[in-house]
């Protein structure tokens, strides 16, 4: 098993620069991810029996190289296309491919759900059965996506290469959000039975370090490692051994990765002093004020409502309005946090989202008026669609009948 496991590793660790280096030799990058993955079928069938190569990414490049000319071979076309192969010299892994990699498989051009597939497929070097698993959706479904993907790449003309120093911005923004969305699909699970999808999480915080690896002095791409650091230090207490969601108020801090948070911290820290602040620095402030409090009463809530203040400023959301309302109802109280829930509640995008609910039924609770709280509680419950969710809004609503 610790042989498979460590394969495992170092194929998803090579995958993605593989698949840089042949893409940027030969350019068709739908042909050449797929040869990419049959290499990597191939390595896992192999290396176990015949032993790991000397050099395993050159092993998989001339395999996946090979394996692109046998998709692409016609009759008519064998002869030349072999002769190519010939004399073209295996590609080599670059410093900067990939990044290149990750911002074409985060083309604008591409709806965010074929960003996700196509980027833990090309770049996170999960088969599409992994991805369908993570997502939990039809295996048919992220074949289909990665498919549409890659043909929308080609159809727009997407070239495999750094983009002019002033469209990375730009693009960095997008990418940041793919790896965003991915992280929080795995650590709090969208629909489905599980809270948690580990390998989803871990797949984000790994992109993330080798994005940030690529850009150190990029503020917004060290804050959102700090942020998923500071988020995910806290999956160990967030579950009861049977799968109960536990609040973050009621959480085993000692349970917490202190690694974690450490290396969190001080990231978020060096990216406050020295770069320009953004939304994702603002939001691993928040969750570093959350991680270093001991004890829940020793959270500095007037902190977190401040920097809540300034990331409605700055970045605006949904989200962050319904963060900013429980931030003031810990500093104000809960009359004033209702109040201003009624009035964010008329947003469109809020109007039957389960957490407008189940924050109007905490703030009730606070107020004192468990029969209200309940009823609300009760309706955060039907609408969620993750199964952790139900059980825990359930068993609030259970509590105070």
């Amino acid at each position: 098993m610790g042989v498979l496991t460590g394969i495992e590793d170092l194929l998803r660790a090579a995958a993605p620069q593989v698949l840089a280096a042949v893409v940027r030799r030969y350019g068709d990058f739908d042909t050449c991810e797929d040869a990419v993955q049959e290499a990597l079928i191939a390595a896992t069938r192999q290396w176990p029996v015949e032993g790991v190569p000397d050099n395993p990414r050159s092993w998989l490049i001339t395999v996946a190289a090979r394996r692109r000319i046998e998709l692409l071979r016609s009759e008519n076309a064998r002869r030349s296309r072999e002769s190519q192969v010939a004399a073209d010299p295996t590609p080599e892994v670059r410093g900067d491919d990939e990044l290149a990699l990750l911002l074409l498989c985060c083309h604008p051009a591409l709806t965010p759900v074929s960003q996700v597939a196509l980027t833990l497929r090309a770049v996170g070097g999960l088969t599409t059965a992994e991805i369908a698993r993570a997502l939990l959706v039809p295996e048919p479904t992220v074949g289909q996506r990665i498919s549409r993907a890659k043909q929308r790449i080609r159809d727009c003309g997407a070239r495999f290469a750094m983009p002019d120093p002033d469209d990375l911005g730009e693009r960095l923004t997008g990418v940041r959000q793919v790896l965003y969305l991915i992280f929080n699909e795995g650590y709090t699970a969208s629909s489905g039975a599980r809270l948690h999808r580990v390998e989803l999480t871990a797949e984000a915080i790994r992109l993330t370090r080798q994005l940030r690896d690529r850009l150190p002095a990029d503020g917004e791409t060290a804050g959102l490692l700090a942020l998923m650091l500071l988020t995910d230090a806290r999956r160990p207490a967030r579950t009861r051994p049977d799968g109960a969601l536990v609040p973050l108020a009621e959480q085993n801090r000692a349970l917490w990765d202190a690694a974690a948070i450490a290396e969190g911290v001080e990231i978020i820290t060096g990216a406050l002093r020295d770069t320009r602040l953004g939304p994702f620095q603002l939001q691993a402030a928040i969750a570093a004020v959350h991680d270093e409090a001991t004890r829940p009463e020793l959270t500095d809530w007037r902190q977190i409502q401040l920097l809540y203040g300034m990331l409605h400023a700055l970045a605006p959301s949904p989200m962050v309005t319904l963060n900013r309302i429980v931030a003031s109802a810990m500093v104000d109280g809960p009359s004033t946090a209702l109040a201003a829930l009624a009035e964010a509640a008329a947003d469109p995008a809020l109007a039957v989202h389960h957490r407008v609910a189940a924050v109007r039924a905490h703030l009730l609770e606070m107020a004192g008026d468990p029969a209200a709280a309940r009823e609300q509680y009760r309706l955060a419950a039907r609408q969620t669609l993750s199964l952790p969710e139900r059980l825990y809004l359930e068993s609030r609503a259970a509590r105070l009948a």
